[in-house]
């Protein structure tokens, strides 16, 4: 056999040995917006249907799992991840001194108007500025808790470019709505800590305290899963800021009617943030959603539950993947 090999090589004839399209470590690259740089990365072939991905609160793009990037790669689809703004390597908003949380979390809960940097309809415009900027005009879109609050302003704005919608463990926002207890909120909110040592501590409770009750966690695993994190990026200003923009935002239940484009609302039994009837209610105002409730899915990626997730995602995707070109911008 070596010696064939190396025949081919002196006739000019060597075989070549293709990269794997579904690399999910392929390096991340950057683009400049008006007023934001944002860290992504595309995984897999430029010539398949692009599926954008938009992550949750504090989340960086190395939060979707990787088995899950490499699958939607397999199943055809060109999968971009990237960075929020004030979150991972993109850019960091500068805390303004007016920004106290815990006052504007009094005011949202008194329904008085909340002082945020930035709303998530600006955020949904980094998300179409990063698409303007890859070149891509039409796109699935995949948006998971705040993410999917996000695609709902992205699927408001611009429908035309939009293939299918799917909210995963997302809101309307509507006033009524069951609500996360006080100290799930206050783990979310406060990631301040004086060492390296206790951030990592206060991380591997949240997400603890975010998995479902039916799923045992391996504490060593959510520790690695910390430290890969805060290596990458600490910004709890960050997450600050992300938790205003969604307090400052209204009920989108009249957004949800004008949704026009193909939706999939995915929400489990067990969400300890946003209680099951939060999908229900996106879903009962979307025309013509399809929802799929996971029994015992909380608000976190696991292991446990990522075929269940996979099993509502692909099939849908794959059925609109002939909605390629029906519109064009």
């Amino acid at each position: 056999m070596r010696i064939l090999v190396l025949l081919a090589a002196l006739l000019g004839g060597a075989p070549s040995f293709a990269a794997d399209p579904c690399d999910t470590q392929v390096p991340h690259a950057f683009v400049e917006l008006s007023d934001v740089r944002l860290a992504y990365q595309s995984v897999g072939r430029d010539s398949d249907p692009a599926l954008l991905l938009v992550m949750g609160l504090g989340g960086q793009l190395i939060h979707w799992p990787d088995a899950v990037v490499r699958r939607l790669c397999e199943d055809g689809f060109r999968v971009i991840r990237f960075d929020n703004r004030d979150a991972g390597l993109s850019t960091w908003n500068g805390r303004p001194a007016e920004l106290n949380l815990r006052y504007q979390v009094l005011r949202h809960r008194l329904g008085l108007p909340v002082n945020a940097p930035y709303r998530l309809r600006d955020m949904a415009l980094d998300s179409l500025g990063l698409m303007d900027a890859l070149g891509i005009e039409r796109f699935h879109l995949l948006g998971v808790s705040m993410g999917g609050m996000i695609a709902q302003h992205i699927a408001d704005m611009q429908p035309q470019r939009v293939t299918s919608l799917t909210l995963v463990m997302t809101s309307s926002g509507a006033a009524g709505l069951p609500a996360p207890s006080d100290a799930l909120l206050r783990l979310l909110a406060e990631r301040e800590a004086p060492t390296r040592a206790e951030a990592l501590q206060q991380q591997v409770e949240l997400l603890a305290a975010l998995g479902s009750r039916r799923v045992s966690d391996d504490r060593d695993l959510l520790l690695q899963q910390a430290e890969e994190a805060y290596a990458r990026s600490f910004n709890p200003d960050g997450v600050q800021r992300q938790l205003a923009a969604i307090l400052a935002e209204p009920s989108r239940v009249e957004l949800l009617a004008r949704i026009e484009v193909p939706t999939l609302v995915v929400h489990g039994t067990d969400d300890p943030l946003l209680p099951v009837m939060h999908g229900v209610h996106v879903a009962a105002h979307i025309r013509g959603a399809d929802l799929r409730l996971i029994p015992g899915l909380a608000h976190r990626f696991q292991d446990a539950f990522r075929e269940p997730l996979l099993q509502a995602v692909l099939p849908y995707l794959a059925s609109h993947r002939d909605d390629e070109g029906l519109a064009s911008l």
